[in-house]
């Protein structure tokens, strides 16, 4: 079996250390436990949260996601509806944001682990 790529491990979920592990318990669909998170990885063991608030950090990308949702939310509605009234914006931006929450939520957590966690991949784990 050939090793998944940085951005294959990332986008199944995969733990950055050893790209085999699941880093969520449930898969998303699974809404009323989509943000459990094992504790260490079910494959190498590596320790998911490193330090007590390591993933304060994953709110920063968060924040970086939610800004991309909002603006295509509203490029969307300005170019394919005609530029409604802003209470059409308010209500669309919020409801696609709502939407996409659990989504947010983990690419958040899975981004911060993967680029900015300084784990490094371990091929032999």
């Amino acid at each position: 079996m050939t090793a998944k790529s940085p951005l294959q491990a990332a986008l199944q979920g995969k733990c950055p250390r050893c790209r085999k592990g699941d880093m969520f318990e449930y898969p998303l669909q699974k809404i009323t436990k989509f943000y459990k998170m094992h504790e260490n990885c079910p494959h190498c063991g590596h320790r998911f949260e490193v330090e007590p608030g390591y993933f304060y950090g994953a709110m920063y990308v968060s924040y970086a996601l939610s800004v991309g949702i909002f603006l295509v939310t509203a490029f969307i509605l300005y170019f394919l509806a005609g530029d409604p009234p802003l209470e059409t914006y308010i209500i669309s931006v919020v409801v696609v944001a709502l939407v996409l929450y659990p989504l947010n939520f983990r690419f958040s957590r899975i981004l911060f682990a993967h680029v900015f966690g300084g784990i490094k991949y371990d091929p032999s784990k």
